[in-house]
């Protein structure tokens, strides 16, 4: 494979946009090599923002005046016209002057337009929205998290295929371990749809994964699997939990101590111990959901991250062209269905 990758940035969707897609730019080109960024977007705007230390030679803004709305349906997106900065963006993938493209705009804009714009992979039904979480071990693959609500036996296979893919695109010297997110780690817990399909991938003897059965909600960190798959209306809501809960965590500990003088003291004590928590915690470092299944991949980053976050997540993006994720799809698709 080429070393050098291409990205296909929509510079302006998410807040803050596009200043803080700019300075991701920067950010993640200080630290990686043969990396091009084609940026869509009012170039008048994005020229007061460029970072002076960023290269010249490292991008190329390709204009345009329209944009997806934070509030649009992706009825309304689709509607809007073929000139937004999000639509040029994923045709340049389309059209094979990018490897990849990352918008943090409009999530349901986003995958409408991709599903517009790129084919599915042959023998893939649907799509799956997909995204990293820290587990006690690294980190897990979750999916789907909220593109398909209902889904079939093939579906939750297929996921497991892709979700296993992804994994050693990303970690390349680690086994991929699935496991189906269920109500019970008992054979005969859960639906009809779980039931059929974990009978189903213990029968797929596969080289690219281990099938560790069913999880529970309360051990998806718990390091033991690293690629956790549901319908997409689980995935949201577990996805949302554990986020919420981060939150009131890391929001709780900082009240306490902070709040009197022993609380300060306390926390001043354990404050290395703190300062790795908090990082352990920090939704920047997971930043990036991947939209998986098209013959392009698709990366989403979060609206509300900030320029660390956006890096973050420009790094997923080339960990995954460098990872080759779509042949190993493919390859992994064709040999197990």
């Amino acid at each position: 494979m080429d070393n050098n990758i291409t990205i296909a940035v929509d510079a302006m969707g998410g807040d803050g946009s596009p200043k803080k897609i700019l300075e991701g730019i920067n950010e993640h080109n200080k630290k990686s090599k043969n990396v091009k960024y084609l940026i869509f977007g009012d170039k008048n705007i994005i020229d007061t923002y460029i970072p002076k230390s960023l290269n010249k030679s490292c991008y190329k803004i390709i204009h345009t005046k329209n944009k997806v709305e934070g509030k649009d349906t992706p009825l309304e997106a689709a509607k809007r016209g073929k000139d937004t900065s999000m639509w040029l963006s994923i045709e340049s993938v389309k059209e094979r002057k990018a490897d990849i493209v990352i918008s943090a705009g409009n999530t349901g804009a986003l995958l409408v337009i991709s599903k517009l714009n790129l084919k599915m992979i042959e023998n893939i039904d649907k799509p799956a929205l997909s995204a990293l979480w820290p587990n006690k071990t690294g980190m897990s693959v979750v999916l789907d998290l909220g593109a398909n609500i209902e889904c079939n036996e093939k579906n939750l296979i297929d996921f497991s295929i892709m979700g296993a893919s992804l994994f050693k695109s990303l970690y390349p010297n680690e086994k991929a371990k699935v496991a189906l997110l269920n109500i019970g780690s008992e054979e005969m817990k859960g639906n009809e749809v779980l039931k059929n399909t974990y009978q189903k991938m213990n029968e797929i003897k596969s080289s690219q994964f281990n099938f560790e059965g069913f999880i529970e909600g309360n051990d998806l960190m718990n390091g033991n699997v690293n690629v956790i798959v549901s319908d997409g209306f689980t995935g949201n809501v577990a996805l949302k939990t554990a986020e919420g809960t981060a939150n009131f965590i890391t929001n709780e500990l900082k009240k306490m101590f902070n709040n009197n003088f022993l609380g300060k003291l306390s926390g001043l004590i354990n404050y290395l111990n703190l300062k790795s928590f908090k990082k352990r915690l920090d939704p920047r470092l997971y930043n990036g959901a991947i939209f998986i299944g098209l013959d392009s991949p698709v990366v989403k980053s979060h609206g509300s991250t900030d320029y660390i976050g956006f890096s973050n997540s420009l790094s997923v993006c080339e960990k995954i062209v460098r990872g080759d994720l779509i042949n190993k799809i493919k390859g992994n698709i064709y040999s197990e269905n």
